[in-house]
């Protein structure tokens, strides 16, 4: 979500802040700001909208200040405003905040009881009530701030500076990340290593409940407790260069075709092309002996699941649920002793997802990270990781991490199939083959960029389109209408075909577009008999299919977008690429802000 950056430097620190909010972009925001300190005052820049409009503004009003702090917000508490832009003030603190404060409204009563002035709508700035009434008290900052967080409740990371305090900032967090950055003779802040990676790649992770001083001289970290700790000092690996679009429109564009690069990034982590094997890193469990798998995720990783869970139970004949982390964490789920948890997310800093792998760790299963970051606080909570090496990722709607999951996963359950003995030996260079083929088939897709532009403009005209497959393509329809959502604002569902029937034919006449899923494999003819049941309503239907299936079909169809003839286990990641592009294409033609749509983040970091 929304995104931090603190410095404390030896030259103006605003402009260094800025390009550090310009990396986490990706996050999600709708408006920013930066407050610095300048002979002992603080003084603040914020904008509605994109950073560019902060930019302009600091051109024409600078900020001055060796110490900052500057923040990109995505709205929670109050609307999208400069007003409720961030860093907030009063006359003696500056903070920013991410996160909710779940108790904010009993603290906004009771500070303004006690004469405190409240000018914006957030949660936000009852915090900085509460720590400049400490201070109003007579403590320190460093005793402030700890107090202040003793009353706090919810899920937060904290940024703070302070009136006449030009070498301290204080940070803090609880259930939102934040990291700090060690560079000579200046000190970092920010919501994750990504941003602080131009300035320093020595980086300090923050535990659950941490706060920490930070000075010129480096930082002292303390536990929820108030106890001093030591927290190890690592050097990442994120790389420095500012993303860039490259030759693409749009970040979104460009990461659809990076996957045959990443996907193949991934598999090489996973497979031995060598000798045909599987390869993968020390497992929290026995994958022979597991009762259990339980999948856990949100959004688009939610449907990598499902996916998983027809290729588990296929291919290594386990029994699996899959269930959305913000429902699982709530419903006081009945584990199997000794089970296996597998935890999906492209950011690893997921609220929902976190506390559901805690909830899973505190009742016996062994839990697995499936992340795209593996300095996150998933990766780093769970028992065992497997990363999906898809890069930054800076579109909002997920893309190349979606089929680096996918890819992950299927590696993992042949690697389970194997284990129990539901996949001989014998197969098992056949299906490697198989999976290392995924990056050539995934190029051949995007060749069909061009006609599916064409039809997405026709696409675009629509109200409601729906999406049918049958099988392990099912959740490939389910997320074809989720990105067609997503970045187009096109209303869209994807339904199981075999329950067209049960309900959504009465959605069928020839203004709803009906994208069939249906390659020439098991389930083709039963899903194509669906189709012709829309057809015959006056529904106008795109296939999606492989050579073979088109031609079954003939020219009834209103348009069909050919992927290549794969094996059943990659179909769902081939399948995935047409409906990827066509959502783009269709969100393209009308218009939208595809990288940034509206009310979405990147990372959702709160309930």
């Amino acid at each position: 979500m929304c995104g931090i950056v603190g410095v404390i430097g030896n030259r103006d620190v605003a402009p260094i802040i800025v390009e550090a909010l310009k990396r986490l972009e990706y996050r999600g925001y709708d408006s920013a700001g930066v407050a610095t300190i300048h002979d002992g005052d603080i003084d603040r820049r914020r904008a509605q909208g994109k950073l560019f409009h902060l930019e302009t503004l600091l051109e024409s009003q600078p900020l001055t200040g060796l110490i900052g702090i500057g923040h990109t917000r995505w709205a929670t508490h109050g609307a999208p405003s400069e007003r409720n832009a961030h860093p907030h003030a009063t006359d003696r603190v500056a903070i920013v905040h991410n996160g909710i404060i779940e108790n904010y409204r009993e603290l906004r009563e009771r500070l303004t009881a006690q004469g405190a002035h409240f000018v914006t709508e957030t949660d936000t700035e009852v915090v900085a009530h509460l720590i400049t009434g400490y201070l109003d008290a007579g403590k320190s900052p460093q005793d402030a701030v700890f107090a202040a967080l003793q009353e706090l409740e919810g899920a937060f990371a904290l940024g703070i500076i302070f009136k006449g305090e030009d070498n301290l900032i204080i940070g803090a967090r609880r259930g939102s990340p934040l990291a700090i950055g060690y560079g000579d003779g200046s000190m970092y802040l920010g919501s994750d290593a990504f941003a602080l990676a131009p300035m320093t790649n020595r980086v300090t992770f923050l535990e659950e409940g941490d706060w920490a001083v930070l000075t010129r001289d480096g930082a002292v970290i303390h536990d929820a407790e108030g106890r001093i700790v030591e927290r190890k000092i690592k050097v990442t690996d994120v790389s420095a260069a500012l993303v860039d679009k490259g030759n693409h429109r749009h970040f979104m564009a460009k990461e659809i075709f990076e996957q045959p690069e990443v996907l193949g990034h991934t598999l090489s982590e996973y497979l031995n092309p060598l000798n045909e094997t599987i390869r993968l890193p020390e497992l929290p469990v026995d994958l022979a002996s597991v009762p259990r798998i339980t999948i856990v995720a949100c959004g688009t990783a939610y449907l990598a699941g499902m996916v998983a869970k027809y290729w588990f139970e296929k291919y290594a004949r386990i029994s699996v649920e899959v269930d959305i982390a913000s429902e699982f964490r709530y419903r006081n789920a009945a584990l199997t002793p000794g089970g296996l948890a597998i935890f999906i997310s492209q950011s690893g800093e997921t609220a929902d997802t976190l506390a559901a792998l805690r909830y899973c760790a505190e009742n016996g299963q062994k839990t697995l990270a499936i992340v795209n970051v593996v300095e996150s606080s998933i990766a780093r909570a769970a028992d065992g990781i497997l990363p999906t090496f898809a890069g930054p990722e800076i579109g909002v709607a997920s893309t190349k991490a979606f089929t680096c999951q996918l890819t992950t996963l299927a590696v993992l359950a042949v690697r389970a199939g194997l284990a129990r003995g539901t996949v001989a030996k014998a197969d098992e260079a056949r299906l490697v083959r198989t999976l290392l083929e995924v990056p050539r088939h995934v190029a051949e897709a995007l060749q069909a960029d061009r006609a599916i532009q064409t039809i997405s403009a026709d696409m675009a005209r629509a109200r409601d389109v729906l999406y049918l497959a049958r099988g392990h393509n099912y959740p490939i329809a389910l997320e074809g209408a989720l990105k067609l959502k997503e970045i187009s604002y096109i209303h869209a569902e994807g339904y199981a075909a075999g329950e067209l029937k049960h309900g959504p034919i009465a959605l069928i006449d020839e203004d709803v577009p009906v994208v069939v899923i249906a390659p020439l494999d098991e389930f083709f003819d039963k899903t194509i008999s669906n189709m012709q049941e829309v057809i015959a309503r006056g529904g106008r239907v795109l296939l999606i299919s492989d050579k073979a299936g088109i031609e079954r079909v003939g020219d009834s169809v209103w348009a069909h977008i050919m992927v290549p003839t794969v094996h059943p286990l990659i179909a769902p990641i081939i399948n995935t690429i047409p409906v990827q592009l066509l959502a783009y294409h269709t969100a393209v033609s009308k218009g939208t802000d595809v990288d940034q749509p509206r009310n979405l983040a990147k990372s959702v970091t709160v309930e």
